[in-house]
């Protein structure tokens, strides 16, 4: 397992270890171990969002009306609803 050592300032220490006074976490590395975790979901969260809309740019514009596009993708969801609960 990697170890890092880090500086931080007074008031960013006092949070960590009454996070962990509180018990919110066992210890500071598990503190440290959820941020990064989050920080991924984040990160992974983010690439999604780029990718769709990379693809909703690369598939140009259309037509319909936003309540005509709301009303398609309604139609739809209950149609797989329906069929998932059928």
């Amino acid at each position: 397992m990697a170890k890092f050592s880090i500086s931080m300032t007074d008031r960013m220490a006092q949070t960590v270890q009454r996070r962990v006074e509180q018990g919110d976490y066992n210890n500071v590395s598990e503190y440290f171990r959820d941020l990064v975790r989050r920080d991924e979901e984040k990160q992974a969260a983010e690439d999604r969002l780029r990718d769709m809309l990379d693809k909703a740019e690369a598939s140009g514009f259309s037509d319909m009306s936003f309540d005509d596009i709301w009303n398609d993708a309604e139609e739809r969801y209950l149609k797989r609803q329906a069929a998932k609960h059928g």
